[in-house]
Order: C-alpha cells, then sequence, then structure tokens
C-alpha cells in the first residue's frame, strides 16, 4: 500500500509505503508522529493525519497493488 500527497499546484509526493502485515517505510520530511497509518484487516488500510493545520491541505491518494 502507497499513500500520497498532493499539495495545490505541485507534483504528488509519496508519504509512506507498506508491504502486506509489515511496518511502514516513511519518506524524508514524514514521520508516524504526523501520518500514522495501520491496517485494520486484510482488507483496508487507515492513514490518520494528526494535528492537522494549514500546511497539510492537500489531496492525499492512496494506491495498493494486488499479487
Amino acid at each position: 500500500t502507497f499513500w500520497y500527497q498532493q499539495p495545490p499546484r505541485n507534483a504528488l509526493k509519496l508519504i509512506v509505503s507498506r508491504s502486506t502485515w509489515s511496518h511502514n517505510i516513511y519518506e524524508d520530511g514524514y514521520n508516524e508522529a504526523k501520518f500514522e497509518v495501520n491496517r485494520k484487516s486484510s482488507n483496508y488500510v487507515l492513514m490518520t493525519i494528526k494535528n492537522v493545520t494549514s500546511k497539510d491541505e492537500a489531496t492525499y491518494f492512496c494506491a495498493a497493488s494486488d499479487h
């Protein structure tokens, strides 16, 4: 699973990736304290943005691979 952030008028940025039932791998500038990712079941993964501010304004995307 991959989570992306796209701030207004900017390109997509990868926030975090996660393999099935493994730990999260955060990109530089992102961390678990701000972007918490949990796999609740085999059916879905949830990302929570903590302490939201105006700097977090963006469109967020999730991508998954089924292989």
